[in-house]
């Protein structure tokens, strides 16, 4: 199931292009190399929720024709016990730039269902283009991929926006370009295995399709603090709905200073 890992950014939508440009050039400041993040993906169907699969985010620090980025791993699996009636193994790599936070580099390798994929797509941002196995397309500046939209995210100052606005940027995949956003909700607190969090909640608007319905369904709760963890996703699928949440992690950047209580 793809929602293990396009969970956040499954997105499609209206660009305002003065947005677009304000996120530029974004510096990191909530991740580092090291970090590990897991997450469960439940099912489900009338009031019970069943464990299906998991989905590890795992982030190093390497060299890439010279340059230091972050080799972001992103492995979705079904559990074993639901192999039989589908089966996912699926594994996604970007590699980012440490200075800008744009993507070098964009690898994905799944199989689902017995259903193959794989890609291996270079960006040249000095000519604004993705070269894949396939084809090579134009980009606009600040591209993101996948993954790296995901770390890109991160680094939102969600702060600077109230609540209904639209925070855009542009993502590639499967040689197309999307121009997507999130909308801003506003903060509140949700419990998790590890306690009460302060989070930032916000909705991407889904690109309609065999597993999502098209429009703003989908919920989305990160750590109010500087990490900006992920911590659930909530969202209806076409039978029944589904639920992520964060279950492990080690060598965050920062402690927890959103947890309210064990």
């Amino acid at each position: 199931m793809r929602c293990l890992l396009l969970i956040i950014i499954s997105l499609a939508a209206i660009r305002p292009a003065i947005a677009q440009n304000e996120f530029c050039g974004i510096t990191n400041t909530s991740f580092r190399a090291g970090e590990s993040i897991t997450f469960k993906v439940y099912y489900n169907l009338g009031k019970l929720f069943i464990g299906a699969g998991e989905a590890v985010f795992n982030c190093q620090l390497e060299k890439l024709n010279g340059k230091d980025v972050y080799h972001v791993t992103g492995d979705g699996k079904t559990f074993r016990t639901y192999d039989w009636f589908f089966k996912v193994r699926d594994k996604y790599e970007s590699y980012i730039d440490t200075t800008t936070l744009l993507p070098q580099r964009f690898i994905r390798n799944v199989d689902e269902g017995g259903y193959k994929i794989y890609a291996n797509v270079t960006f040249d941002h000095t000519h604004n283009t993705a070269i894949s196995d396939k084809s090579t397309i134009k980009t606009p500046t600040c591209v993101q991929d996948v993954i790296s939209a995901i770390y890109y995210a991160r680094n939102i100052n969600f702060d600077k926006y109230k609540p209904g606005d639209k925070i855009p940027f542009d993502m590639y995949l499967d040689d197309k370009i999307y121009n997507i956003y999130i909308r801003y909700i506003g903060k509140e607190t949700v419990e998790t295995k590890f306690g009460k969090f302060r989070a930032i909640k916000f909705a991407p608007l889904l690109i309609q399709g065999t597993m999502f319905e098209g429009g703003e369904k989908m919920t989305v709760w990160v750590s109010d603090d500087a990490n900006k963890v992920p911590l659930r996703v909530d969202s209806p699928i076409s039978v029944g709905s589904i639920k992520v949440d964060m279950v492990a992690y080690k060598n965050l950047r920062y402690n927890f200073t959103s947890l309210i209580s064990k």
